[in-house]
């Protein structure tokens, strides 16, 4: 008798879940959207909106055999999901892989893809017409989306306030030496250790000329700004706790193996992967398709009736592929002798100059590549 796994959240982990049990099991891909977003393209797509098509691929070029649910879960039980439709989905195994939300364009709000494409050319028009660009946050997001904009265009003034001293702290001072002297290169102002004294009188994306005063007092005008910080956990339809408790932060608590740990117990066949769990580490697409790999060999194991072998352990040292452009950037990898710095050209060969769009053309084919 065939098995049913519902996958609730098509992301980065749950659709490498989806492809590959769809083989050994009747799989159900739950998700509002009507294609799998590559987000790591998303900042990309702002500035070169002739590219943006690249980073959606359609769910209908996924699943072989499974069947793409396009809906919202509002609850999940230890026996199902329940769709915002009032559909029911039973399953014998279940998969919570919704991710996590961001500020608008490292996430993009349109659940359709012709919507999102025209969300990211109308804020391309608002920034191309601006002289001065704020970003707010200097993490990973607002350092990508600076070096995405100077790559464009080199001679905009873009300046990045946040109120950390230090830049990617947890990191190497060998890489964090070298991505100064990157930024430094670029002309991008870096205002560490000060923010900006209460909300903008205008709004996040859109052009208009403002000057903004910063904690320690200075002025700092600007014609459009962005906001880059401010990371959500999408676990609002397990908020019932029908299924199980979640943590302070919103997030999931698994075991080793991934598994859900529920109110009372251990659910043996439901888990959590990527950014909904409570695994202690940086939320990267990276992890949450290890995740994946995890969760595929456990759900075999369990379809074929064996033991549970596959677990999983966070990385002793923090990864990171940072891009700054096409061809600029800085990165971390771990090694058994300890954490390694990465070379602008090794980032752009691996992150930089796609995005990573060619893996997933090899996963969803290349007719789902648009633009």
């Amino acid at each position: 008798m065939s098995r049913t796994v519902a996958v609730v959240g098509g992301g980065y982990g749950g659709t490498a879940v989806a492809k590959a049990l769809e083989s050994q099991a009747d799989v159900v891909l739950i998700d509002p959207r009507d294609a799998f977003v590559n987000i790591a393209g998303a900042l990309r797509a702002l500035t070169l909106p002739d590219w943006a098509g690249n980073m959606f691929f359609p769910f209908d070029t996924l699943l072989t055999r499974g069947t793409v649910i396009r809906d919202r879960a509002v609850s999940v039980d230890p026996e199902g999901v329940t769709l915002a439709s009032g559909q029911r989905v039973a399953a014998d195994y279940l998969v919570l892989a919704t991710g996590s939300s961001y500020a608008y364009p490292a996430r993009l709000n349109a659940d359709s893809m012709e919507e999102a494409l025209d969300d990211l050319r109308q804020t391309n028009k608002e920034l191309a017409g601006a002289e001065r660009v704020l970003i707010l946050g200097a993490g990973p997001v607002g350092l990508e989306l600076a070096g995405e904009i100077k790559d464009v265009w080199p001679d905009k003034h873009v300046t990045i306030v946040d109120p950390a001293k230090q830049l990617l702290p947890g990191f190497t001072s060998e890489m964090r030496d070298d991505l100064h002297r990157q930024l430094d290169e670029l002309g991008i102002q870096l205002r560490l250790g000060t923010g900006v004294t209460g909300p903008s009188a205008t709004e996040a994306n859109r052009a208009a000329t403002f000057t903004a005063t910063t904690t320690d007092g200075d002025e700092i005008t600007a014609d459009i700004w962005f906001r880059a910080f401010g990371m959500g956990i999408n676990s609002d339809y397990l908020a019932d706790g029908r299924l199980t408790t979640l943590t302070s932060q919103g997030q999931v608590s698994v075991t080793e193996t991934l598994n859900v740990r529920g109110p009372d117990d251990i659910l043996g066949h439901v888990y959590a992967i990527g950014d909904l769990t409570d695994v202690a580490e940086a939320k990267l697409a990276a992890y949450a398709l290890q995740h994946a790999e995890v969760v595929v060999q456990n759900i075999t194991a369990q379809l074929r009736g064996e033991q549970l072998t596959a677990t999983y352990r966070p990385m002793p040292h923090p990864m990171i592929l940072l891009p700054l452009g096409r061809r600029g950037g800085v990165g971390q990898m771990p090694t058994p002798d300890g954490p390694a710095v990465v070379p602008a050209a090794t980032v752009s060969a691996y992150k930089g100059v796609d995005l990573f769009t060619g893996r997933f053309i090899e996963q969803f084919g290349p007719t789902a590549v648009r633009g």
